[in-house]
């Protein structure tokens, strides 16, 4: 993996456990050339229950991606969900540190370590800290201070905070499976990357990504991430009604749900029936696409609604100006669109779109945005790597100036 400059994600999923290798390319995009899956059978609604079912499915779908890339791998990125983070608001300030005023990066180091300080209680740990601006004596919207002159530096941050116990269990898991951690990235900024445009993030847009365990809602706006919550409902809550509803075993419920589900009753006449067995009788009998919607369609309705709830409770009794955009597996879904819009009151509801080169599948859009999100801005760190020296910084522009005045004076 040294030898090339590889990014590897992982996405530790309620469903599934997803991997992408991919090869960075100098137009800010990134080659897929391996796919990992594997069933996550020890996660509930985006927690981790069971730590040696984890660790199974991370060590498979890992290999699998190694097969199909035929390079072996040992470190990745890894997704953090939003169930049991916290984002806090914190600005950071110091003095710049130069006897010329020019900022530098240990300028920005110790700005960013600034915001760091927060209060927070004993159960909780700050995992990142993301600048969404600086400011520069007083100019603000400065996206990189770096070079500039001035005395006074600020950083308006979000301070990204998890439960320790949930945040450690994710971390011995990927350890466990034999992968060292190159960072965490929460996983609604990954999916920012693949799902909304630059435009979109700019004018205020709700990313909402409905999963198999919870719902999470993101507000997006002056091109950052302000605001995120979580609805503990998701595509699992609909296979388990189709289940008990229908009498059948998950596995079934959850084809059904994939291949004939959808979340508004039609009124066609005729509809092809399908053959089920119920448990506990070998005989067969047919349902409807309309039967499986009158389990699925109230269900999709109440997430909605909930998560429509949550969007006024985040100060937005309307929507932004960009509207949602809808994501997650559940989406895929016959209607949502459709049923999206009568309980936001808005058309301004659109489907995520996935257009990578050389990955078909929306499922692995989640990994393929923790890849897109590490190409842009992992390798531009603020600030030396500990355990690394600062490379020796040469002359400020104001000393220059200086010395140049200097000498014609003489």
């Amino acid at each position: 993996m040294s030898k090339r400059n590889y990014l590897v994600g992982i996405d530790v999923g309620t469903a599934e456990v997803r991997v992408g290798l991919g090869e960075p390319r100098p137009d800010g995009t990134v080659n897929i050339i391996g796919l990992g899956l594997s069933p996550s059978e020890g996660v509930r609604k985006g927690v981790i229950v069971d730590l040696d079912k984890t660790v199974d499915a991370i060590a498979t779908a890992v290999e699998e991606a190694e097969r199909m890339a035929g390079l072996k791998i040992d470190s990745a990125y890894v997704g953090l969900k939003g169930l049991n983070i916290e984002l806090i608001n914190n600005r950071g300030v110091v003095a710049v540190s130069s006897e010329d005023r020019e900022i530098r990066e240990e300028d920005i180091e110790r700005v960013m370590q600034a915001a760091r300080v927060v209060a927070l209680t004993m159960d909780r740990e700050i995992v990142d800290v993301i600048p969404r601006e600086f400011i520069v004596d007083g100019f603000d919207g400065i996206r990189d201070p770096l070079g500039m002159l001035g005395v006074r530096l600020e950083v308006d941050a979000l301070v990204v905070t998890s439960l320790i116990t949930s945040l450690h269990n994710l971390l011995r898991c990927v350890n466990k499976a034999g992968i060292n951690i190159r960072g965490l990235i929460l996983q609604a900024l990954a999916n920012s990357e693949i799902s909304l445009s630059p435009d979109e993030k700019d004018l205020g847009v709700f990313l909402v990504d409905i999963g198999a365990g919870t719902t999470e809602v993101s507000l997006f706006q002056h091109g950052k991430l302000q605001k995120m919550v979580v609805v503990p409902l998701g595509g699992d809550h609909i296979t388990s009604d189709l289940a008990a509803g229908l009498r059948i075993n998950h596995f079934k419920a959850e084809e059904l749900k994939r291949l004939h589900g959808s979340a508004l009753l039609t009124n066609r006449e005729s509809e092809p029936k399908i053959e089920i067995k119920t448990v506990g009788s070998n005989e067969l009998r047919l349902v409807s696409e309309r039967e499986l919607t009158g389990f699925i369609e109230p269900r999709v309705q109440e997430i909605l609604q909930i998560t429509r709830e949550e969007m006024v409770k985040l100060g937005w009794p309307y929507l932004p100006p960009a509207g949602v955009v809808l994501r997650g597996g559940v989406s895929a879904m016959k209607g949502i669109v459709e049923v999206a819009r009568l309980y936001f009151e808005s058309n301004q509801v659109r489907l995520a779109n996935f257009d990578v080169i050389g990955v078909q599948n929306p499922i692995y859009s989640t990994v393929i945005g923790l890849l897109y999100y590490a190409q842009c801005n992992q390798p531009r760190m603020f600030g030396a790597q500990k355990g690394k020296t600062a490379r020796r910084q040469g002359p400020g522009l104001w000393q220059r100036l200086k010395d140049w005045m200097t000498d014609l004076v003489e």
